[in-house]
C-alpha cells in the first residue's frame, strides 16, 4: 500500500511523518468536503472525521485526494480551510491528513464533533484520581 498522487505511489512511512505536537481528539462524525481537481472542476463529498486538532485533521474518505490540495472541511454553517498534506490508501478507504492554516486553527467553539474523545483529559483525570487515592 502507498500514497496515491497522481501516477507516483509513495510508502505511507516516508509521506505520513508524524507533524502534529498538540493533542488531537478522537472523533466520529460526518463532514462535508469541498477541493478542486486537477482539471478546475470543484468535487464535493462526505467524509468521516477520525481525529482533529488546533493545526490539522485526519479524513476517511472513499475518494483520494493530491497532496497540496486545498480544501474547505464543513460542518454546519462553519467551516475550515486547510491543505492536503498526505492521501494514504488503507484497506477502507483512503486517510487524508489536513493541515490548517495557523491564522485559523480549529477550535472547540468553532466545532465540536458528536462523538469526541480527548484523550488528554483522561489522563488528567486519572492523575488527579490517583493522587486522591494516594493521600
Amino acid at each position: 500500500m502507498g500514497i496515491y498522487t497522481s501516477l507516483v505511489s509513495v510508502p505511507i512511512k516516508d509521506y505520513m511523518a508524524e507533524r502534529r505536537f498538540e493533542n488531537r481528539a478522537l472523533c466520529a462524525d460526518l463532514v462535508q468536503v469541498e477541493w478542486k481537481d486537477k482539471t478546475g472542476w470543484m468535487r464535493s463529498s462526505t467524509a468521516l472525521l477520525e481525529d482533529i486538532s488546533p493545526s490539522g485533521a485526519c479524513l476517511q474518505m472513499d475518494v483520494q485526494i493530491a497532496p497540496k490540495t486545498g480544501v474547505r472541511l464543513t460542518f454546519g454553517d462553519k467551516w475550515l480551510e486547510s491543505r492536503v498534506k498526505y492521501c494514504a490508501f488503507r484497506e477502507i478507504g483512503y486517510f487524508i491528513g489536513l493541515e490548517f492554516p495557523k491564522t485559523s486553527p480549529w477550535s472547540r467553539r468553532l466545532f465540536r464533533p458528536k462523538h469526541m474523545l480527548d484523550l488528554s483529559s483522561l489522563v488528567r483525570n486519572a492523575d488527579c484520581s490517583i493522587q486522591r487515592l494516594l493521600k
